[in-house]
């Protein structure tokens, strides 16, 4: 079987969906299955990856995009692929799987972070002259309005709703394969050194409740949101709670925020971090009170591995939590009160056991193994129609 994938950017340290990418492909590799990379970006060389770089011409990235685009739906034409696979958006791709969602919700999901109507209005009026989103949005309705489109792989049950929503898709050219993680399950000796360690260099003691934030875009992921709700929990009694927020957003403004909310003795940044899963180890609880995300790693992550989370019906990754017994769902990611109301309840220590063992259950649902195969059977379903022999 030989795969394309299309991907403009294949760099783990731009997000999750780049990191997902590049496990799935290292599951696809290790089973045999060819796979030729179209990407602008030049991965580290790895024994059965194919890497084409094609560079997008322009000085503007929005063309660089464009031409990106117009080179690979060049270049793939004449390749002989069995099965063409994009993630980023290419006219004649066999499957689509759009691993940030719809553009159309993306937009959507923006706007709705504006408080005041005026501010929505402006927003929704700067969508629609940028160049920028204009050309995505634009490159979206072709590949799903196209009379013969692609097979669309949508992450999570809130991705299909999408699909339905702005594209009215049929359901015969939609296949949901939920999202998938490589699950890094550290042994006892790990988890108890990575609880130790953390806790004692950001001052956190054994009996605190620690609550972890994992997150780039501060305030899409509802940041703000839960610095609010940790300043009402100090503010009704409850001081036995420590944060940590690691991740790249951190600015002047939030530690303005903390000290506006007298939180700062209790709230750290610790900026951008290689060491996630040592904070997960040594974590009480994750909180991820996003206002938009198809199906968020951070959250897949906590749950794989025994922690607890807490994030919002915008979040597909809430798919996998059973509200009350594995996690929490918030309605709205700024109810900052109800967000506080489930903080209060984890910091009864036998609650927190309970919850952890029920979280670790997930694990077989979100494994990568399970992603591959059935991607796998998607793209036999490609060649079966194509007349190519399995």
């Amino acid at each position: 079987m030989r795969v394309a994938l299309i991907v403009e950017w294949i760099d783990a340290w731009r997000g999750g969906a780049e990191t997902s990418t590049l496990q799935y492909l290292n599951e696809m590799i290790e089973r045999g299955i060819e796979v030729t990379v179209f990407t602008r970006s030049r991965p580290s060389p790895r024994p059965g990856l194919h890497v084409q770089t094609v560079h997008g011409a322009s000085m503007s990235r929005t063309r660089k995009s464009v031409t990106f685009a117009h080179r690979v739906a060049g270049a793939i034409r004449e390749g002989g692929f069995d099965v063409i696979h994009a993630i980023s958006p290419c006219i004649g791709a066999d499957v689509y799987q759009p691993r940030g969602g719809t553009v159309a919700e993306t937009l959507e999901r923006n706007i709705a972070l504006r408080t005041h109507g005026t501010s929505r209005m402006l927003k929704r009026l700067f969508v629609r002259l940028s160049p920028k989103q204009r050309y995505l949005l634009e490159m979206e309705r072709l590949i799903m309005r196209g009379k013969n489109g692609p097979i669309v792989i949508a992450l999570s049950d809130y991705v299909v709703d999408q699909l339905k929503q702005h594209y009215c898709l049929p359901a015969e050219r939609v296949v949901k394969v939920y999202n998938a993680i490589e699950l890094q399950i550290a042994d006892e000796v790990t988890r108890i050194g990575d609880h130790q360690r953390i806790r004692e260099e950001y001052g956190v003691s054994a009996d605190e409740l620690l609550v972890l934030s994992v997150a780039h875009n501060f305030k899409l992921k509802g940041i703000a949101q839960w610095m609010y709700a940790l300043a009402r929990l100090r503010k009704t009694g409850h001081a036995n709670i420590k944060s940590l927020v690691v991740g790249k957003g951190v600015s002047n403004k939030w530690h303005r925020l903390a000290r506006r909310l007298n939180i700062e003795n209790c709230l750290t940044f610790t900026g951008p971090s290689d060491r996630v899963p040592a904070f997960r180890n040594a974590a009480d609880v994750l909180v991820h009170p996003t206002y938009y995300d198809p199906c968020s790693r951070v959250v897949l992550e906590a749950l794989g591995t025994g922690l607890a989370a807490i994030t919002t019906r915008w979040d597909g990754a809430a798919e996998m939590i059973q509200d009350g017994v594995s996690g929490f769902i918030l309605g709205r990611p700024d109810d900052t009160s109800a967000l506080a109301e489930r903080i209060i309840l984890l910091e009864e220590r036998a609650f927190r056991i309970r919850m952890a063992e029920a979280a670790g259950n997930c694990a077989p649902q979100i494994s990568m193994s399970r992603h591959c195969d059935e991607m796998l059977a998607v793209y036999k379903r490609v060649m079966a129609k194509k007349g190519i022999s399995i």
